[in-house]
């Protein structure tokens, strides 16, 4: 595969190809949040509310890890980071504890998404119409719980522009495993080769180059490393990138 320089990597569209794929446009799968959502630094935000109320320390390297994660695999990461360790109350940082520092921070976020904190990315709506227009199918793959996603899509007036929900609790083995987007792909009907990927996290990145479609990648919290642009065919500074290379690879 060709790669570009890191530097305009970073901050322009670059195509990696060299492998005679086809790259033009036959469906495209969406990752929610940090893609379609500007939902991350809220989450960021929710958890470290939470974890500052019983003395967590570093909760900010869990919520990096656990980005493109279901909640069973987060689950298991928070485990894993705060092993033996404990919150200021003496409660043992373990599967359950976890749980129940869920349920407060997700109440957190309810809460700040219910006074206006949680938007859409710029760029999504025009994208979204665009591929309607063009008569391009697309799906939204994400780990988030089926409820959660329709929700915040009917809350933020986008659920309609998506052929198919594919949500964290409809896939057995979280992302990085490619399951969630080969299943959004035989939901659209097309072959996970002729479809785009579009995603911001690692582990949807991985998950999707597991899945041997073409990725998108658009950096919302991380920052791509070498991984990433080894196997990201794009790299955008953001949607609206994104939406003219579609339109110039239809047009042609």
């Amino acid at each position: 595969m060709i790669t570009a320089s890191m530097a305009e990597m970073l901050w322009k569209p670059v195509v990696l190809l060299g492998d005679g794929r086809d790259m033009n446009c036959k469906a495209v799968v969406f990752d929610m949040d940090g893609v379609i959502l500007d939902s991350e630094q809220l989450v960021v935000k929710s958890w470290q509310k939470t974890a500052d109320k019983y003395g967590i320390e570093d909760i900010e390297s869990f919520c990096m890890a656990a980005l493109g994660l279901n909640r069973e695999a987060a689950k298991k990461l928070f485990v894993q980071m705060y092993k033996g360790r404990c919150d200021e109350g003496q409660d043992t940082l373990d599967e359950e504890r976890y749980e129940s520092l869920k349920v407060e921070m997700a109440a957190e976020f309810h809460r700040a998404a219910a006074e206006g904190e949680l938007v859409l990315k710029p760029g999504v709506t025009d994208m979204l119409k665009m591929l309607r227009d063009n008569g391009i199918p697309c799906a939204l793959a994400t780990s988030t719980r089926k409820e959660v996603v329709t929700m915040e899509l009917i809350n933020l007036g986008v659920i309609d522009y998506f052929d198919k929900l594919v949500c964290g609790d409809m896939v057995d083995r979280s992302k990085p495993a490619p399951d969630i987007f080969l299943k959004a792909c035989e939901e659209l009907g097309v072959e996970s080769e002729s479809a785009w990927a579009v995603e911001d996290s690692y582990n949807g990145v991985r998950a999707a180059y597991a899945a041997g479609m073409k990725i998108a990648m658009i950096p919302d919290l991380v920052q791509p490393d070498d991984e990433m642009r080894d196997k990201a065919d794009f790299i955008f500074k953001n949607m609206n990138e994104f939406q003219e290379y579609i339109l110039e690879s239809i047009r042609a």
